[in-house]
């Protein structure tokens, strides 16, 4: 049974990346990516806590980048070549958009994190998301478009909700 979640945070950290780019230069794109990624990987495995969880949605797809492009107005990747864009469908909008929350609210960042200490994720090892969790200056100046609440607003209100609820006290991971 394939329980990698590999593809879908890398195409959905990648989309992060592509909607919300580094102002910046080399380093600065690689600390962006890096945040895109820890909070892609933090919501991934919220959105997908079992090995099966995992499983279903690499056997039945994430449901691809066509709705947040429309509404964050990127470019229709339909106008582009297919192969050089399939990455697209392996991207997840309820990940992208839990992500987003992650990125614009360092407190509920540390609530996330907190929520997968017990995990099936990080049982075997502990995780560590220091750039998500507590960004540096050089980590908030490279990720600035990333972690901007009001530019982040379209896609975190897409399921903004269903992040709070499984985040409240007393609910399981």
């Amino acid at each position: 049974m394939l329980a990698d979640l590999s593809p879908l945070i890398a195409a959905t950290a990648q989309w992060l990346t592509c909607a919300y780019p580094s102002g910046g230069g080399a380093l600065a794109s690689a600390l962006c990516e890096v945040q895109a990624r820890q909070a892609v990987t933090v919501a991934a495995w919220l959105r997908y806590p079992t090995p099966v969880d995992a499983a279903l949605v690499g056997m039945a797809g994430p449901g691809g980048s066509a709705r947040l492009d429309w509404i964050t107005g990127a470019d229709d990747p339909g106008d582009q070549d297919t192969d050089a864009h399939a990455w697209r469908t392996w991207v997840d909008e309820v990940v992208a958009s839990w992500a987003a929350c992650l990125l614009s609210d360092p407190e509920l960042a540390g609530r996330a994190v907190a929520a997968l200490a017990e995990s099936s994720h990080t049982a075997r090892t502990p995780a560590a998301f220091r750039r998500l969790v507590a960004p540096d200056e050089s980590d908030r100046r490279a990720a600035a478009l990333l972690r901007h609440p009001d530019l982040l607003a379209p896609v975190t209100a897409l399921h903004q909700d269903q992040l709070m609820t499984l985040l409240k006290p007393g609910q399981p991971a």
